[in-house]
């Protein structure tokens, strides 16, 4: 099997605007901007996204230090009552590649500029890559989740 030199990502623009700190909970109002680089991409390659009510994006949780990257095990958000878990059995910012990915509604698309709400992701995010969302991407059959998450989630779009 041959394997390619890995790409590099460079972000295909940025989000402007909404939250300026980073805070758990709260997202779902959030309103902010994603605006492509003008230098990579025209309003061409956003033709017939204003035709879909959400987004997936993928973007760098640039506010990270290296120092702060989690690689085995923690409780979520600090809290002893839930148990400990690793990193990738949580949606945690410190993550090894710094990568986060979120959906969220698309208000509406302005030459470069997607007006966004409810994308958790703060001022001046670096955004690698959008993808409409389609009901069918959506998982297929019953989601099983323990309730430590549950309750983790419970006021984070609110």
């Amino acid at each position: 099997m041959h394997s390619a030199e890995p790409l590099p990502t460079a972000p295909i623009g940025h989000v402007l605007g909404g939250r300026e700190e980073v805070r758990d909970d709260h997202w779902g109002a959030v309103e902010a901007v994603i605006r492509l680089d003008a230098a990579q991409y025209g309003p061409e390659a956003l033709a017939g996204l204003g035709d879909f009510s959400h987004l997936e994006v993928v973007f760098q949780f640039h506010l990270v230090p290296e120092e702060k990257i989690e690689s085995g095990a923690r409780h979520p958000r600090g809290r002893e009552d839930w148990p400990l878990v690793g990193i990738f059995a949580q949606r945690g910012k410190n993550r090894p590649n710094r990568l986060g990915v979120s959906r969220c509604e698309l208000v509406k698309v302005d030459g470069l500029d997607l007006h966004v709400r409810g994308l958790d992701a703060v001022d001046g995010t670096p955004v690698l890559d959008l993808k409409p969302w389609m009901r069918e991407f959506g998982p297929r059959g019953e989601v099983r989740q323990p309730q430590w998450a549950t309750e983790l989630m419970d006021d984070y779009y609110r």
